[in-house]
């Protein structure tokens, strides 16, 4: 009554983990069977040492054939970049984007291009306008009142003038004015 209280049992289909593992062989194997598997495992796991022991001695003979060429990581890494790189730049993909990019960055120029031209004309039509003409004429007439003799590069001796426009006049060296004694 109780197994009809629990369910069905089913049959457990995988052995279970641990020492116990190795002896719960399935009932349907006879022992016969039983005895060639484990023969066979016996064998998988030697050719499984056997072939570690090969590849860690052909690991050496790598790194020892390697230190003898000088290839060190650094080297090893720099090709390995350098190929990926070229397998990067070659893919189609990479190709495609490029172009893409390309034709992009030519119409952003042409863009920047005329929008250049657009600011450049504008400014020629504000220049033209009478407003800025007044505006221009008012900024002369104020540089003309400022600098009324326009330089021309001579080396001209320039008088000067005190605040109540008089010239102020150079003592010669060792003399000193009538009103002023000497110390």
């Amino acid at each position: 009554m109780e197994e009809a209280d629990q369910g069905p049992k089913s049959p457990d289909i995988f052995p279970e983990v641990g020492e116990d593992a190795v002896n719960a062989v399935p009932s349907s194997l006879t022992e016969e069977e039983q005895a060639e598997l484990h023969r066979e495992l016996a064998k998988v796991e030697d050719e499984i040492q056997t072939l570690s022991q090969v590849l860690a001695a052909k690991e050496k003979q790598v790194a020892e054939i390697k230190r003898k060429l000088g290839i060190t990581l650094l080297n090893e890494f720099k090709q390995n970049l350098s190929k990926g790189w070229h397998e990067v730049t070659t893919s189609t993909a990479y190709k495609k984007t490029s172009e893409t990019l390309s034709q992009v960055g030519q119409k952003a120029t042409t863009a920047f291009s005329s929008v250049g031209s657009a600011i450049s004309r504008k400014l020629e039509d504000v220049r033209n306008t009478p407003t800025f003409k007044s505006f221009e004429e008012k900024v002369e007439t104020i540089k003309t009142k400022m600098n009324p003799t326009p330089s021309t590069g001579d080396t001209e001796e320039v008088s000067e003038s005190t605040p109540d426009g008089k010239p102020v006049v150079e003592q010669p060296a060792g003399t000193c004015p009538p009103d002023q004694k000497p110390h």
